[in-house]
């Protein structure tokens, strides 16, 4: 979607930039990377209602267009569509000039419309893996380069990316959060002067959006005028090689993976001494650079805790104080800080800024919301207590048949993305070159030469991976509870979390104990969130086995209404051993052959601990038609692609 212009004519005035109270810390990043878009964009995450669009859409009518110009027109907002296919982010062959024309042509996609401009991804944790790598390609080189059925093309793409996500939607995976050049954590304020301020601003906007612009009109053109000077100065503010040893020293003292850290550290801070009128780069930059470029590159694992306190960056900038050689020559003084040098709004630290409250002082904005008393703990050794053994690497479950599901990477699935297949017929988006030449060349001798026409065309029909909704069934009940079997069950399930959030899948967890199947975890694509259910997990009492498979069976069929198109997989955790009201043993086998008829795939890890096997959860997995494995067999050596799960009914249907 391409916004359109400010003052274009019937254009309702957006929101200024300089009206939004609060979030002082990611509007400083995104003035940071306004000023210098190699820095690699900003990645916002918070929960719903904390203005993250609008202080997106508003920065990008401070912009000039082209970056770096007096331009009074205003830069592009491009806004990429979560179900947006490569050909229309990047471009492709312009199929109606090549058969009409006979010409070589390019049709650009959103990538050329956002040059000069703000790319902006809301809900990016959504966006399939290979065009978030896409987009942050391009933003790191400026540059795109496309290669499409013998056709290469390049051209300039230089802006501001900008991806928003809540982070109980699901995450990014470390490697694409890495890519991100910035991270902030925002959060509604619990402070009732803010929070009064944010009702009164938006009233106002909403009763009279053109006075309520014009109102901000002149701070707003001030702000715009500090980020074109700035952009213009950043090539020369000097970066002293003391400054280089001390980012390096900070990030090594943090245990930050590889060197995409150090140098948007290095381009932040450059742009912040910018930001302020400064032409050297001094200590207080690189903090402020390193609050926003390193807490999302500590989180390796999806169970690892977000964001860095300030202990933690106080301990690493002293330490790094004698590697970048203060004591023999001390850094230059910043002097006195420009008002708004933290602070890109109206007002510098601690003044107000007009009718509003007052701001939360240095590099302000609320700290990230921290993890709850009972959340998983950060420790790597914590992380991996109750783990079913050492080495132990989550089997890779996979439905049979393929699906047509959300991108993901667990089971098969047909998409517009992914590797071809086979030919298909043409549907305007991806040709298949080869086969439409063969189309063609079959018409030779009654046309009297090779020459593609419209109905030569041929598709292509491409075999990905999608996500599926994994529903992990717990057995609770008082014959798990011993301390041994609890731990090591819940490490089962911690080490399976871990596996579905890397292969981008829903989870949800329902738990079975006394005389009742629980959802603990509705379908969520967020592994921080499982974990903290996880944590809570309550034992005890009796084994309600057949009302648990009743309730997976029926968060399916809701799931379906929802999302038709992604399948599901059942995880079921126990002993085997039904104990909860009537005929309990023969309720769950019924139960499990009802499942098996409608085709949900399963897979049965069977908990039973003892001299003496009875056999109840192999034999349950037999009613399910689904994969088996031992619980002290989960390991990557034994259990090989152990599910292709359900053989039932419509177990192998797309």
């Amino acid at each position: 979607m391409i916004q359109g212009r400010p003052g274009e004519p019937g254009e309702i005035p957006g929101y200024p930039f300089s009206a939004i109270v609060g979030q002082d810390q990611l509007r400083l990043a995104l003035v940071l990377c306004a000023i210098n878009p190699a820095i690699g964009g900003v990645l916002v995450r918070g929960e719903k209602g904390t203005a993250k669009s609008t202080i997106v859409r508003a920065l990008a009518r401070l912009l000039p267009s082209p970056l770096g110009s007096t331009d009074q027109h205003r830069a592009p907002l491009v806004e990429l569509p979560i179900g947006a296919t490569e050909d229309r982010v990047v471009g492709s062959i312009d199929l109606e000039r090549v058969l009409r024309d006979s010409e070589h042509a390019f049709r650009p996609g959103l990538l050329a419309r956002a040059h000069d401009g703000v790319l902006y991804v809301d809900e990016v944790n959504l966006l399939h893996d290979h065009l978030v790598d896409v987009l942050l390609d391009a933003a790191a080189m400026g540059r795109v380069h496309v290669e499409r059925d013998g056709f290469s093309h390049a051209y300039p793409s230089r802006f501001v990316l900008v991806g928003t996500m809540n982070p109980e939607e699901g995450e990014l995976r470390p490697q694409l959060l890495d890519r991100f050049g910035l991270a902030v954590d925002v959060a509604a304020s619990r402070d009732l002067d803010i929070r009064t301020a944010v009702v009164v601003r938006r009233l106002a906007y909403e009763r009279d959006p053109q006075a309520f612009a014009d109102a901000y009109a002149a701070e707003d053109a001030q702000l715009a005028e500090r980020i074109r000077e700035a952009r213009d100065a950043v090539t020369a503010v000097r970066l002293p090689e003391r400054e280089i040893r001390r980012i390096a020293a900070i990030c090594a003292r943090l245990d930050v993976d590889g060197m995409r850290a150090d140098l948007v550290i290095a381009r932040a801070a450059v742009a912040h001494a910018a930001w302020r009128g400064g032409d050297t780069v001094v200590e207080d930059d690189v903090r402020i650079a390193a609050e926003l470029a390193l807490p999302h590159r500590r989180r390796r694992d999806p169970f690892d805790e977000t964001g860095m306190s300030e202990d933690e960056l106080d301990d690493a900038i002293s330490e790094a104080r004698s590697a970048a050689g203060d004591e023999d020559e001390p850094g230059e003084d910043p002097g006195p800080q420009d008002p708004g040098s933290q602070d890109p709004g109206p007002g510098g630290p601690g003044e107000p800024d007009g009718d509003g409250p007052h701001d939360d002082g240095p590099g302000g904005g609320e700290e990230p919301s921290p993890e709850p008393p009972n959340g998983p703990s950060g420790s790597p050794r914590e992380r991996q207590a109750g783990a079913p053994g050492p080495g132990f690497v989550a089997p890779r479950f996979e439905l049979p048949g393929r699906g047509s599901g959300a991108a993901g990477r667990r089971s098969r699935s047909i998409s517009p993305r992914g590797r071809i297949v086979r030919d298909a017929p043409f549907t305007g988006h991806g040709m298949h070159a080869p086969a439409t030449i063969r189309a063609a060349a079959a018409e030779v001798p009654r046309r009297g030469g090779l020459a593609i026409r419209l109905q030569d065309m041929r598709g292509a029909a491409r075999e990905d991976r999608e996500g599926n909704l994994v529903i992990f069934v717990v057995d609770a009940s008082g014959s798990m509870a011993a301390r041994d079997r609890l731990s090591a069950v819940t490490g089962a399930v911690r080490s399976l979390l871990r596996d579905a959030y890397q292969r981008r899948d829903k989870v949800a967890v329902i738990t079975l104990r006394g005389r009742s199947a629980d959802v603990v975890l509705p379908p969520t694509s967020s592994t921080d969130v499982a974990a903290r259910r996880l944590h809570d997990l309550r034992t005890g009492g009796r084994t309600p086995l057949a009302e648990g498979l009743v309730e997976a069976r029926s968060l399916i069929q809701r799931e379906r209404r929802r999302d038709p198109d992604r399948r599901a997989l059942v995880v079921l955790l126990t002993d085997g051993r039904a104990t909860a009201g009537p005929d309990p043993v023969a309720r769950a086998r019924s139960t499990a052959r009802g499942m098996a008829r409608d085709g949900i795939a399963s897979i049965t890890i069977d908990c039973e601990h003892g001299m003496v096997s009875l056999g109840l959860a192999a034999e349950l997995a037999h009613h399910l038609r689904g994969g088996y494995v031992r619980l002290n067999e989960l390991s990557a050596s034994t259990v090989s692609g152990v599910v292709r799960a359900a053989r039932g009914p419509g177990a192998a249907a797309a």
